[in-house]
């Protein structure tokens, strides 16, 4: 199903933490369910499990998980004789019609329809925002995109089979790989990853200003049917953390006073134009000037942009709210390749990947340019086989355009500020404007957590998820890449709770 999110939700369910504090009881975390749930409310910044019970009770209902719920009472009885078939009236007071452009209703209905034994069954909230919400019923991941406004119709709907439907026998006994000083906790976080999730490929990486050389644990393979185990010298694509590469650009231009952040982006811009010439380059990078997002991310080759978004670019939602654009990512990439002459390949290697010393790390315009140590991607079936997609390339370069490895992104992540006065790279990771959908603040490019302690780049395409996240008072940086669409968030979680309580 179309859609999709640059960033999920971040605020489980009550019920969701009691199952996380059982399963860490259970696996020998702590001596007590009552210490497991201390521990739990104390990494949300809260001092006790009933303060926890207090503010989750308080977060604002969500639009997204409503009309989940409706697609779940709606089509549960699906394969049934007596079930009657939704209306394209009844569907387009659920769906927007951008979604419905892109699966029209019979398609929709034979898609939801086919999957009716999957939606008899209680649903556990593994996250939700006003506008985002993730669950997880029958083996299945479901994550929703809503409108923010009403009648809050659904933008974005895509679902996940999990571990528990894995039947490909090619994946048992993954091999494991390590390089540098591994964390204790890491090896078990990622067995658990990916029996849980139903991963193939699986890297694990970190580091901090301490160590001299990034570590790194890969488990699977990086190609089923030839049994290639995966190892830390293999490339992944990096959908959405490529936009550090962009965003890191963009503040080396502003350093040497090329670019000015509060002024218009059609200063800069002659490929393309914005249609509201008031839109700063600042409202692109903190993504509150309101551009929307392609729903085609992938190519054979890269398009040029112009002709790919069109010669100008119109705002979609609200401007001066919050609203992650993979469209002004797009336009920020261009922005670089105008102002320096040159395509946004070469400058983001000259302005970023070069000075870091990333020497694994390029965009491939082609698919013949891709690097042979790349990985294959996979798609999980219904039936739990694992399919092979093509290889392709990111339509938009700035968004998703990086191939890299796990030690060149914990690169990325601890030295992208040593490019910058200290003072910029700080306004980067400080919020430039007021929380959007549940408490999520964006800086420069950066999206930070409501505690304001925690930063990320993440992102997903049909051949990949990649995450970089760091901790803001010392960069402390991890890196997470798969080989598959799937949200990452509980290894996220996890990873950020080793940090706590190593």
């Amino acid at each position: 199903m179309p859609g999709g999110s640059r960033s999920l939700p971040g605020h489980p369910s009550l019920r969701y933490l009691k199952l996380e504090a059982k399963r860490r009881l259970a696996a020998g975390e702590f001596p007590t369910l009552h210490d497991a749930q201390v521990a739990i409310a104390r990494e949300h910044g809260l001092p006790t499990w009933a303060a926890l019970k207090q503010r989750v009770s308080e977060t604002p209902d969500s639009h997204a998980l409503d009309q989940l719920r409706w697609i779940i009472a709606r089509f549960a009885d699906a394969d049934r004789p007596d079930w009657i078939t939704p209306t394209d009236d009844e569907l387009n007071q659920h769906f927007d019609e951008h979604f419905l452009a892109v699966l029209p209703p019979p398609a929709l209905i034979k898609t939801i329809s086919n999957m009716a034994a999957d939606l008899r069954g209680d649903p556990v909230v593994l996250g939700q925002t006003p506008v985002q919400a993730y669950i997880q019923l029958q083996g299945m991941h479901y994550i929703a995109v809503a409108e923010p406004d009403p009648p809050h119709r659904l933008t974005g709907l895509r679902g996940y089979p999990v571990g528990s439907r894995v039947h490909d026998p090619r994946i048992a006994e993954p091999p494991v790989r390590t390089r540098g000083e591994v964390p204790a906790k890491v090896a078990t976080i990622a067995e658990q990853a990916f029996a849980e999730l139903g991963l193939t490929a699986l890297l694990l990486a970190g580091g901090d200003h301490q160590t001299t050389q990034p570590w790194i644990l890969t488990r699977g393979w990086a190609h089923l049917d030839r049994g290639e185990p995966l190892d830390p010298a293999h490339r992944f694509p990096a959908p959405g953390v490529t936009a550090l590469v962009t965003v890191t650009a963009v503040l080396r231009l502003t350093a040497q006073n090329t670019i000015d952040l509060d002024h218009p982006a059609n200063d800069y811009l002659t490929s393309i134009r914005m249609a509201d010439d008031t839109i700063t380059v600042r409202e692109l990078l903190s993504h509150t000037a309101g551009v929307g997002s392609p729903t085609e991310l992938n190519a054979d080759q890269v398009p040029e942009l112009p002709g790919f978004l069109g010669p100008v670019v119109h705002a979609s939602s609200p401007r001066g709210t919050v609203h992650p654009s993979n469209g002004g990512l797009a336009v920020l990439g261009q922005l670089v390749a105008d102002v320096t002459g040159t395509p946004y390949a070469d400058a983001a290697a000259r302005l970023v990947l070069a000075p870091l010393s990333l020497n694994d790390s390029s965009f491939p315009a082609r698919v013949a340019d891709i690097d042979p140590r790349a990985v294959t991607a996979y798609n999980l079936t219904i039936n739990g086989m694992f399919e092979t997609i093509p290889a392709q390339v990111a339509a938009l370069q700035a968004v998703g355009g990086l191939w890299s490895t796990g030690a060149d992104l914990v690169r990325l992540g601890l030295g992208w500020s040593s490019l910058l006065p200290e003072a910029l790279a700080h306004e980067a990771l400080t919020p430039q404007s007021g929380p959007g959908p549940g408490g999520t603040r964006i800086g420069l490019g950066w999206i930070i957590t409501p505690r304001g302690d925690v930063a990320s780049h993440a992102g997903a395409s049909l051949d990949a998820t990649a995450a970089v996240t760091t901790r803001i008072r010392d960069q402390r940086t991890h890196v997470v890449l798969t080989s598959r669409m799937i949200p990452v968030n509980s290894i996220e979680t996890r990873l950020l709770r080793a940090w706590t309580n190593p």
